[in-house]
């Protein structure tokens, strides 16, 4: 869209609402995600499911599309027997296919400015073994970066708007990360799991936060994939520590039982713990694991209303 600002430039004046889960969104609309490459796999097989769930949520109320690429990788490509020139291709496409859900979405009316933001996930996502919810993974920061800077290489070519350097467990990754993004020319957002008030490494959150002050491609800071009852005190700790805008997207509040593959309690993200984020600091705001359009309908009646 011409005209169209920034992402920066959109966070210096108001609230930004991203979107919800892309999985459980996927497995809405009738998609088996039970796979090592996760929503990932539909890059190949079913692109087409991609666009419609972006889409799904841009017309729920999102102004940022959070793509497919969280467990696009070579490596785990390479698993499938994918050969590199090929896992490229779908690397990029992950942003085309966002961009094609927000053409969609202007065609139908929505009027407002509409972003991609490019999602690349920890090593651990591509181990596929829960390990990102632990970091540490016994590998040096100059490995990590090795691991990351090629895909990133992709994403940023691929244009996007942002890159989504998410749910990060420790600052080791979040180094190589922001050492990978350099020159690339590219924004990024940097986005830690947390738990309470510690990475899931265990380290303070001031100390991981620190590492992004002072980044040029680092437009934002905050926490995803986390319990939203953790995520005010972590906003206001990102916005001392680095004076950036902050950007909060956690969890729906309900927790994944490994033994019986089921989520168990209830859904406590709300418009209400919304506000408070925003009152601390927070600039984009939406929801991860088990958010769907209905809740992000609710966020963004609350946090831009008349939008």
């Amino acid at each position: 869209m011409n005209g169209t600002p920034t992402l920066a430039e959109a966070l210096a004046t108001g609230t930004v609402v991203l979107d919800g889960g892309l999985s459980n969104q996927l497995e809405a609309q009738g998609h088996d995600l039970s796979d090592e490459l996760w929503s990932a796999r539909l890059l190949a097989e079913e692109p087409e499911a991609i666009v419609e769930a972006h889409l799904a949520y841009f017309e729920a109320g999102a102004d940022v599309a959070i793509t497919a690429g969280y467990q696009a990788t070579f490596e785990g490509f390479a698993r499938r027997g994918v050969d590199r020139e090929r896992a490229a291709g779908l690397i990029a496409s992950s942003v085309e296919l966002a961009r094609e859900a927000a053409r969609r979405a202007r065609a139908r009316g929505i009027g407002r400015p509409l972003w991609v933001a490019a999602s690349a996930g920890p090593y651990g996502a591509m181990l596929a073994d829960g390990s990102e919810y632990r970091g540490r993974y016994g590998l040096s920061v100059a490995e990590l970066e090795r691991f990351h800077r090629p895909r990133l290489e992709v994403l940023a070519g691929a244009r996007p708007d942002v890159l989504a350097l998410e749910t990060v467990p420790d600052t080791d990754e979040a180094e190589a990360l922001l050492r990978a993004v350099r020159g690339l020319g590219a924004p990024a957002w940097l986005s830690y799991t947390i738990s309470g008030d510690r990475t899931r490494a265990g380290q303070p959150l001031e100390e991981a936060f620190g590492l992004a002050a002072g980044a040029d491609e680092v437009i934002a800071v905050g926490v995803n994939c986390c319990a939203p009852e953790d995520v005010e005190g972590a906003v206001a700790v990102a916005a001392r520590v680095t004076g950036l805008p902050v950007v909060a997207y956690p969890n729906s509040g309900e927790s994944w039982n490994a033994t019986t593959r089921a989520w168990d309690g209830r859904a406590t993200l709300s418009p209400a713990l919304a506000r408070q984020w925003r009152a601390s600091g927070a600039h984009l705001i939406g929801g991860c694991c088990r958010v769907g359009p209905p809740t992000i309908t609710s966020l963004s009646r609350t946090l831009t209303p008349g939008a």
